[in-house]
C-alpha cells in the first residue's frame, strides 16, 4: 500500500469515529431539571428541611408532644415533661400541642 492510502484511511477512520467526549448536556430529565432548579436560584427538594423534630410514637394517637416525642393524653404528657415543683405543666397549641415547665 502506499502512503496516500494510508492517510486516506487514517483521515476516514478518524473522522467517522464517534467521539464521547464530555458534553455538558444533561443525560436524564432529572438531571435536566436539577441544573435548571440551580440556575434559577431554587433550592433542591432533597435538601428541604421539614422541621426540627420527626414523630416517634404512634402518629395515629400525636395530641401532645414533649422532646418529639408523641403522646395520646395530656397527663403521660406532662409527667413524661418532668417539671420541678415550683413550675407547672403548660400546653401550648394544638394539632399536636407542644408541652413544656413554667
Amino acid at each position: 500500500m502506499s502512503w496516500r492510502w494510508i492517510s486516506i484511511v487514517l483521515v476516514l477512520a478518524l473522522g467517522c469515529g464517534t467521539s464521547k467526549g464530555k458534553s455538558d448536556e444533561p443525560t436524564t430529565a432529572k438531571e435536566k431539571q436539577r441544573r435548571e432548579a440551580k440556575a434559577s436560584g431554587d433550592n433542591d427538594s432533597s435538601s428541604k428541611s421539614w422541621g426540627s423534630w420527626r414523630y416517634s410514637g404512634d402518629r395515629n394517637d400525636c395530641f401532645f408532644v414533649v422532646h418529639g416525642k408523641c403522646f395520646k393524653a395530656e397527663n403521660a404528657a406532662c409527667q413524661a415533661a418532668h417539671c420541678k415543683a415550683p413550675k407547672k405543666c403548660d400546653v401550648v397549641g394544638g394539632g399536636p400541642a407542644t408541652v413544656g415547665c413554667k
